[in-house]
């Protein structure tokens, strides 16, 4: 196809991967018939699997773009989390098994957890929070970040976890964004040996002027290693505050739309958008997707490696799993400290069952080489999940046999902070995975392929008493590509953007009218297999083809010698834009084939390209780097490798091959968009 209505699908993946029979037979959910539900009747169940204090009456209130579901009823989040397990007989059972990264560990069961909890909930009380105040957390990943956000939906205050690593500007500027009224933090965070210096960098932010902050406070994580100063009235320590409020703390009912966190995420202008969630229906969207995507069993250890700081973090890390009653795992540092087999060991060490990850993190395993899990007992595994950005079929076919021994299924899960819950994902007994795909909807959800006019190509998902039928799929044995969208309204969505209601119209809703677009470009394959594209904004338009950056990748990364890959469009006289690549070389290759130089790399990879997809998409450039620069949540920071391609950012393009100057490029943009 030559037209720019519809993005052209150029990668063709025929490998085939079912659940075994063993693995079929202990599952939860094995019957393909909950893909029929109606939509609005699946979710109306799984929210009557929380505890309500007060019965809901109403499912759905739909006014696009404005959903509300479950009304009439009030209910808490951490209540739904904690108390009524403890009250089940299960407060001996354990929440959280925690593993800092100088190696120190913590044992936390539910019992302990209500306790905890509700301390911190008095402690947040006794400095004027209350119900709707914002409690703004920046911390490392300990068990008290956890605790806090708890603590917050306890008593109803909305918290607004700010990751660790941001700067003081960006810190700043979301706490005065949601006219937080107490910080809480910690003296600084480890992180490859080194301390984040947490507080230092909360003294900063506030010295920029944080009106609405009235109080600091400040757990202790890292002693004497910590450099900050105190402002007294202000700034409290958790060791003289916390440790002596009554355990005795009610859960706050709370509306079922009543909001539970704000969560900031880039916006393509600059400044953050504040992605609000509410509680009843973020509840029953997590409760569910965890329970169904990973088929979490009693006894399961289940590890999701994101920090709190990002929605993974919010919906798989404390409120999904806690919700279903799940032992977690918390990690606090890097994957390679003290070396690059840091993930593998603490597997080992704690017999991990369920490892959720993100493919950014999977190239990175294996740059680093194959000896590092394979010098690990990983058979406790018995399930994987890939979360974040689509993976590439290479790094899928190696995390399927290095990390899960051929034996485990994999679920790539689609999702975004704005959906709060996993939207596309196999249900691991049900889904014959082919790498790369997040194959179909999860029931509940319904998604569309839209060409650019907002032309529904294909439809697949659960059938509804609004948009109709689900499937309405288009011709089997071909492929259509073009913009991702949800067709139907789903309880976890986003109710809208925190102080600015018309910017979320704008961004979400004012493409396709009536539609969410969810800025992503994808394709249904033959068999109506939904494969992720990548941001729209990331399609190349190369001599009249709209080409995905993904693809591109995906092609790169299958050759032997490539551990990861980046691709952009490099404005192009004649073409419009041509295609660019940044590849890094695995570091086993390198040992095993000194003699290949660095150009006869690139005619290969080029030539790779074009066998595997096809001539159109042979990359016009490639540089060869140590590192691909990436945010801090781990997307490949594309505007800066434009920049860097076409001569803007960096002369010489062979330095890239010092990781020192990838890094000064990456911290020097990070800088000038905080």
């Amino acid at each position: 196809m030559t037209d720019h209505h519809t993005i052209d699908t150029l990668l063709d993946e025929s490998r085939t991967f079912a659940p075994s029979a063993e693995f079929v037979a202990q599952a939860g959910y094995a019957d393909p018939a909950i893909y029929d539900e109606e939509l609005v009747a699946y979710w109306s169940n799984w929210a009557n699997t929380l505890r309500w204090m007060t019965p809901w009456t109403t499912a759905l209130e739909w006014n696009c773009p404005d959903s509300k579901w479950f009304l009439g009823g009030t209910l808490n989040a951490c209540d739904n989390c904690v108390d009524r397990h403890v009250e089940a007989g299960a407060g001996s059972e354990v929440a959280f098994i925690w593993e800092g990264e100088p190696g120190d560990q913590r044992t936390i069961t539910y019992a302990e957890l209500k306790d905890d909890v509700s301390r911190i909930a008095n402690a947040l009380k006794s400095l004027g929070v209350g119900k709707g105040d914002r409690v703004c957390l920046y911390m490392p990943m300990v068990p008290e970040l956890p605790m806090a956000m708890l603590a917050c939906a306890r008593i109803g205050a909305i918290h607004s976890v700010v990751f660790g690593g941001f700067s003081a500007d960006s810190l700043a500027e979301r706490i005065n964004d949601a006219g937080a009224k107490v910080v809480v933090t910690a003296d600084g965070g480890w992180r490859r040996g080194q301390i984040v210096q947490l507080k230092h960098i909360t003294d900063e932010a506030l010295a920029m002027g944080c009106p609405t902050i009235t109080n600091v406070l400040v757990y202790r994580r890292a002693g004497d290693l910590a450099s900050h100063h105190w402002t007294e009235g202000r700034d409290i320590w958790w060791d003289d505050l916390v440790p002596a409020q009554s355990t005795e703390c009610p859960c706050e009912p709370m509306d079922p739309e009543d909001r539970l966190y704000i969560l900031y995420t880039s916006g393509s202008t600059g400044k953050p958008k504040g992605i609000v969630h509410s509680t009843g229906g973020y509840m029953t969207g997590v409760a569910a997707t965890f329970k169904m995507v990973f088929d979490h069993k009693p006894g399961d250890l289940f590890w999701c490696t994101a920090d709190c700081g990002w929605v993974t973090g919010h919906s798989y890390v404390v409120y999904g799993p806690l919700a279903n009653r799940a032992k977690v795992f918390l990690y606090e540092g890097a994957p390679d400290a003290p070396d690059k087999d840091r993930f593998w060991r603490m597997i080992e060490r704690h017999r991990i069952t369920i490892l959720y990850t993100a493919p950014t993190a999977i190239r990175a395993f294996m740059k680093w080489g194959d000896h590092y899990p394979e010098n690990c007992d990983l058979s406790s595994l018995r399930l994987l999940g890939t979360v974040g950005e689509p993976i590439n079929p290479e790094a899928w076919i190696w995390y399927h046999k290095k990390i899960g021994g051929g034996r485990c299924p994999i679920v790539d899960t689609w999702w975004q902070t704005e959906t709060g819950a996993i939207m596309i994902s196999p249900l691991p007994a049900l889904t014959e995975t082919k790498p790369g795909s997040a194959t179909r909807p999860l029931p509940g959800v319904q998604v569309g392929v839209l060409d650019e006019e907002g032309e529904i190509l294909a439809q697949i998902g659960s059938p509804s008493s609004v948009g109709g039928k689900g499937d309405k799929p288009h011709q089997m044995g071909e492929q259509v590509g073009g913009f991702l969208a949800l067709l139907h309204p789903w309880p976890s969505m986003l109710r809208g953007i925190w102080g600015d209601h018309q910017r979320y119209v704008d961004t979400y809703w004012g493409k396709f009218h009536g539609k969410y677009f969810a800025g992503d470009g994808c394709k249904v394959d033959e068999d109506g297999y939904i494969w992720l594209l990548g941001r729209v904004d990331d399609i190349m338009l190369v001599a009249g083809h709209n080409i995905s950056t993904m693809e591109v990748e995906s092609a790169l990364v299958d050759h032997s010698a490539v551990a990861e890959a980046a691709v952009i469009g490099k404005t192009h006289d004649l073409k419009g834009q041509s295609i660019c690549a940044f590849v890094i070389i695995k570091e086993d290759f390198k040992h095993e084939h000194p003699q290949v130089t660095p150009d006869v790399m690139i005619k290969a990879l080029k030539d790779h390209v074009a066998a595997k997809i096809g001539p159109i998409a042979r990359p016009d450039d490639i540089f060869i780097t140590a590192d691909v620069p990436k945010t801090r949540s781990g997307k490949i920071m594309r505007r800066l490798l434009r920049d860097v391609a076409e001569g803007r950012a960096l002369g010489d393009t062979t330095t890239l091959a010092d990781p020192n100057v990838v890094a000064a490029l990456r911290d020097k943009y990070e800088e000038s968009e905080a």
